[in-house]
């Protein structure tokens, strides 16, 4: 019996410019969301712990890697609309 072969990908892969475009535009969408997630009082200090300052600190990182988890899984959709006007932009 023959080896299987795979047969070739019809999808394109993105080239490295774009793959940097839309993890620009990914990045983007992450800072948009850490804010709204900041403003919307997630990880804001609950007074049954009260872990003080460092607790503040170190929330925006929490809010920040969440932000960005969503944005990787779709999020708002701006970083798709972010990255085909970055992409339009330097095509044409």
């Amino acid at each position: 019996m023959p080896p299987l072969t795979s047969a070739p990908s019809t999808i394109s892969q993105p080239t490295p410019p774009d793959a940097r475009l839309r993890e620009a535009a990914i990045e983007l969408e992450a800072t948009f969301l850490a804010e709204m997630l900041k403003y919307a009082g997630l990880g804001e200090s609950s007074d049954g712990f009260g872990g003080g300052a460092g607790e503040d600190q170190f929330a925006s990182f929490l809010r920040l890697e969440q932000a960005r988890e969503m944005a990787r899984s779709g999020g708002i959709g701006l970083a798709e609309t972010l990255f085909m006007a970055l992409k339009e932009s330097t095509d044409g």
